[in-house]
């Protein structure tokens, strides 16, 4: 059984999703109000767990495989630095509903794969997330450098001096 492979791309403004490179999915960029990127303990493209895309109506849940990080960030910075709705929560404290979560127990997805859910379904689960920003990563990244510099001079004044 060949597996089915989900990618995401821009064409003009409009964010595609593709599976097979096939279109499923197209997501006009004038409509995507907050994404917010769940990540596994860091702020790197390779700690994004998934990202959820919210419109008007509709809440879009991508699995990291599918290239959302660089589509979001890396391809169109500009674009994001100008609407600033990206929003960040580390998955541990971002829980999906079990359903969402597909799988018994040992065997269950710790990732949601593609979908789309009406506002109803999902946004009394998202208010409930500890939502950081909005802050891109570039922001995101230099926030880290400089906390982690005052941290630095912090623990520096805290150490006895010989």
């Amino acid at each position: 059984m060949r597996q089915q492979s989900l990618d995401t791309r821009w064409e003009n403004n409009d964010l595609l999703v593709l599976r097979n490179e096939q279109e499923i999915d197209r997501i006009p960029a004038r409509d995507i109000h907050r994404v917010i990127l769940v990540c596994h303990g860091g702020d790197s493209p390779s700690d994004l767990r998934f990202a959820v895309v919210e419109t008007t109506a509709e809440y879009i849940l991508l699995p990291a495989a599918s290239g959302i990080a660089g589509r979001v960030h890396f391809e169109r910075q500009g674009f994001w630095m100008q609407r600033p709705c990206i929003y960040w929560v580390d998955e541990a404290r971002a829980p999906l509903p079990r359903r969402l979560l597909p799988g018994v127990w040992l065997l269950r997805r710790h990732v949601p794969g593609y979908v789309r859910l009406p506002h109803d379904e999902l946004a009394s689960v998202i208010e409930s997330w500890p939502l950081q920003g909005p802050q891109s990563w570039e922001q995101r990244k230099w926030a880290h450098i400089v906390r982690n510099r005052m941290l630095a001079s912090a623990v520096g004044r805290t150490q006895p001096r010989p």
